[in-house]
């Protein structure tokens, strides 16, 4: 029987990752999907975190992907550290089997393993709510993409070595590499 097994991405997985999302947001009006260059800009900043660069890989071949970088949110009361979630995706031949929930929720819980609080997503809210997102809006926080209402989620972490500290409002600063999605 074969099975999936999530693990954070390593060195041999870039080609392999970068395949499954030129296939998952493949478009007929581009040859390269925005979303592989963000993961490759990305992986040469601060913001990345390689045990949050998360892999399904099935029969030995990687087919889903969930990455969470750092993010910051600027309030009252300074920066305060926080996580965007995405790019997530799968290789269209490994869709709705349920490898995308997998890799996310790996992703998340190795969130909370590292103690981290907060993440904030956009995306489907259909899809992202199963996991508790909540509109980011509602939660104090803002972004470019805050006016976009539902799509702009975020999500409080289960305390674990980060304690049960007031959640961060206020804007949600990306790296630079996000500007070009």
């Amino acid at each position: 029987m074969t099975t999936l097994r999530l693990r954070p991405e390593g060195p041999a997985d870039t080609g392999p990752v970068r395949r499954v999302l030129t296939a998952a947001f493949a478009r007929p009006d581009v040859s390269t999907p925005p979303e592989v260059g963000l993961v490759e800009d990305l992986r040469g900043t601060d913001a990345w975190i390689p045990e949050l660069a998360m892999v399904a890989e099935y029969g030995g071949e990687v087919v889903g992907y969930a990455l969470l970088t750092r993010v910051h949110v600027r309030g009252d009361g300074g920066s305060a550290p926080a996580l965007a979630l995405g790019p997530v995706a799968v290789a269209p031949h490994r869709q709705r089997v349920g490898h995308g929930t997998a890799v996310v929720q790996a992703a998340l819980d190795a969130a909370t393993e590292l103690g981290e609080r907060l993440v904030v997503v956009l995306g489907d809210p259909a899809y992202y709510r199963r996991f508790g997102f909540t509109r980011a809006d509602r939660m104090g926080l803002t972004s470019p993409w805050s006016g976009l209402g539902e799509p702009w989620q975020a999500l409080v972490l289960p305390a674990s070595t980060s304690g049960d500290g007031p959640v961060p409002r206020g804007e949600v600063l990306f790296p630079p590499p996000w500007s070009k999605v």
